[in-house]
């Protein structure tokens, strides 16, 4: 009997792949960092049992429609905003992701990103490289202090928890917002909610946790920008959707917010030549919020279970649909 087949839209490492052969027959896009085009997405999804896929990547209606032997997909991500779920409910094709693994990495690198923007890490490095520190003054690079200040969190889910988590050693003061309460983080942290408008006029940090839906497309437009304080820092984690870029970009030149530290972009990856990456008051990663060694192997891990589970007939893992 023929082993089921899997495809995988990036290469990855061999010592993570090679204990699932015995089970799958695998095949590999063969780059590590160029995505596969959507042609050749669509052709080996016609014939594939399974796909391991990225949220580079996009799966439609019409990759549903033509992958007759199509029974799982495995997103390596938390989010799965690139996979149209309706069409695969009715194609009865089971979608998971990887949450929970990658919950404190990526809070690491949310409140690493606002201590870099905060206390200006990537322009005094930028400083020295372009041998500019040739005297000091008592206001020499000067941020903003992290501790005792106010933390707004849109989005409080596992990693918005685990980033209120890190606030209680600043002695911040914590508000969010999110689609329902939740009792049990004002517990914990002592954390506020409140709305969306009243979380943007008193924090003094606005962080971005939200998943992308319809209802949430550009909630970061310029009325939300115009509600913050002109000292406030936005910080984005979650995805680039979420802002609207040219909005973000005008409240920075305008000096209605202080400055952004960002994670995610609309279009990724994005140009050189992007206007918020000529602004020296915005830290720019390139969507690395998992990106640890520990935790990428443990998302890979899952994924590939979550399909090992699916084509032997059993419930997935982590199951989105």
């Amino acid at each position: 009997m023929d082993k089921p087949h899997i495809f995988i839209t990036r290469k990855l490492p061999d010592e993570i792949i090679d204990p699932y052969r015995q089970y799958f027959q695998i095949e590999m896009w063969p780059e590590e960092e160029e995505p596969v085009d959507k042609a050749t997405l669509q052709s080996k999804a016609s014939k594939a049992d399974a796909v391991l896929t990225m949220l580079t990547e996009k799966l439609d209606a019409s990759l549903f429609a033509n992958a007759g032997k199509l029974k799982v997909v495995a997103n390596l991500a938390v989010g799965y905003d690139n996979i149209d779920l309706d069409a695969a409910r009715e194609h009865q094709v089971t979608v998971t992701n990887t949450p929970d693994v990658l919950t404190d990495t990526t809070a690491d690198l949310t409140f690493g990103l606002l201590m870099a923007t905060a206390r200006r890490i990537v322009e005094g490095e930028q400083y020295i490289k372009n041998g500019n520190w040739n005297h000091w003054s008592p206001l020499l690079m000067a941020g903003r202090d992290i501790h005792h200040k106010t933390i707004g969190i849109v989005g409080m889910g596992r990693i918005g928890e685990t980033v209120a988590k890190r606030t209680m050693g600043f002695d911040m003061n914590i508000l969010y917002h999110n689609r329902s309460r939740k009792p049990e983080a004002e517990e914990k942290f002592g954390a506020t909610y409140t709305s969306f408008e009243h979380l943007l006029e008193a924090s003094d940090y606005v962080v971005c946790l939200a998943p992308l839906t319809k209802e949430t497309q550009k909630m970061f437009g310029k009325q939300a920008f115009e509600k913050m304080k002109s000292d406030a820092i936005f910080i984005n984690a979650s995805r680039g959707g979420l802002v609207d870029e040219q909005a973000l970009y005008d409240a920075l030149e305008d000096g209605q917010i202080k400055a952004a530290g960002l994670d995610v972009f609309e279009n990724e990856p994005i140009s050189a030549e992007h206007p918020l990456l000529k602004l020296p008051q915005v830290v720019c990663l390139p969507h690395i919020g998992s990106a640890s060694r520990e935790t990428r192997v443990k998302m890979m891990e899952l994924a590939l279970d979550n399909i090992k589970e699916v084509l032997e007939g059993n419930e997935p893992i982590t199951p989105v649909s």
